[in-house]
């Protein structure tokens, strides 16, 4: 087992919100290589976000979303217990896809799923909602929105 550079570990748990753990095997697994790391924990989502894609969603959130008075988002936001959809990180999930929706004028869910992220235009929001699957281990699906504008 390699010597793992703990300034790379503390800045890959940050960036990912990944356990310590799973971010130390990915950089072991990359040879303390950051970059590498990050895909390899990206690759692991996209194959955790698939084993879950049949999983039932029967709790989540709706989030609201005003910009300036005059554009407004609602969209519901699925995941499989009440737990995930009380917690902070999943609520600002909803926020931040909201805050999309308001932004990028999607014509549907498939189309939000390939825009680039706001924020980090590195990541679609599908990869977005990937990673939070990997994070909490429940399957979460944009299951609808409205978007209003005056």
């Amino acid at each position: 087992m390699a010597t793992i550079d703990l300034a790379l570990l503390k800045k890959l748990r940050e960036e990912t919100s990944i356990s310590v753990s799973e971010c130390r095997q990915a950089l072991e697994d990359a040879g303390g290589n950051y970059e590498k790391a990050l895909e390899i924990l990206k690759s692991k989502a996209e194959e955790k976000a698939a084993k879950k894609a049949d999983r039932e969603t029967g709790q989540g959130i709706v989030e609201t979303y005003v910009h300036g008075g005059k554009i407004g988002v609602m969209l519901m936001l699925l995941c499989e217990t009440d737990f995930v959809a009380r917690t902070d990180e999943f609520k600002h999930l909803g926020h931040e896809i909201a805050m999309q929706i308001a932004a990028m004028e999607p014509k549907d869910v498939k189309e939000l799923l390939a825009q680039e992220y706001i924020k980090d235009p590195s990541k679609t929001i599908e990869q977005m909602v990937k990673e939070a699957i990997h994070k909490t281990g429940e399957n979460i699906v944009v299951k609808q929105f409205v978007r209003y504008q005056i």
